[in-house]
């Protein structure tokens, strides 16, 4: 079976699902008429960027696993100018709720990225700075980008994933998507070759021991 993998920026306020909700929120069904495709992971709503869909279910079991560590690239705008001690915060991991996020990779960028405005544009205090960061993560969690800048003290405002890996948005603009390459295929399934080995390892480590007798 020939499987298809596409690439989709994401716009804000865009629900990362087919179905229809009750509340009339626009979803993926308004942009992508390509039949048996699904998300492979998700963009939160108020969130925009790069977002990998295809219907290769193995794929997306691989690729949305906790254990499966692949980078995850990130723009954030956020509240303030972040100091150097807080790029180290995020950069050794943040404490959220209990738990302590996996080190992350964290610079504060020199100029504003070129990217699409946002609709509707984000609403800015007039007495507060703003800056953009470059966040790398290889863990998915609910919000997390947002939670980490905010409890280290820079709420963030806008938030863009511009790359999966090496898997980047290119010339994409919010709506449009595109099929991957034949190099990117290649490179996707060589990103979740690991999978395998990591899956058969746990599985033997799980197995009890047999202890042979010698009566």
């Amino acid at each position: 079976m020939d499987h298809r993998y596409l690439i989709f920026y994401k716009p804000y306020d865009v629900l990362s699902q087919f179905s229809n909700t009750e509340n009339g929120h626009t979803t993926l069904k308004s942009f992508i008429s390509v039949p048996g495709v699904y998300p492979v992971g998700r963009l939160d709503r108020d969130s925009e960027g790069l977002l990998l869909l295809s219907d290769d279910g193995k794929l997306q079991h691989r690729l949305c696993h906790p254990q499966f560590r692949h980078p995850r690239t990130y723009w954030a705008q956020v509240e303030r100018i972040p100091d150097p001690k807080s790029l180290i915060q995020l950069c050794q991991g943040v404490t959220i709720r209990g738990y302590t996020t996996l080190p992350a990779e964290a610079t504060l960028l020199a100029a504003e990225p070129e990217l699409p405005p946002r609709t509707p544009p984000i609403r800015f205090r007039k007495q507060v700075p703003t800056a953009w960061l470059q966040l790398t993560l290889r863990e998915g969690r609910n919000r997390q980008v947002r939670r980490m800048t905010a409890a280290i003290g820079f709420p963030t405002l806008r938030l863009v994933r511009v790359s999966i890996g090496h898997l980047h948005l290119g010339n994409l603009q919010p709506g449009e998507w595109r099929e991957l390459t034949s190099d990117e295929r290649t490179y996707l399934h060589q990103l979740t070759k690991g999978y395998d080995s990591l899956h058969r390892r746990r599985r033997q480590l799980s197995r009890p021991k047999i202890r042979q007798r010698y009566d």
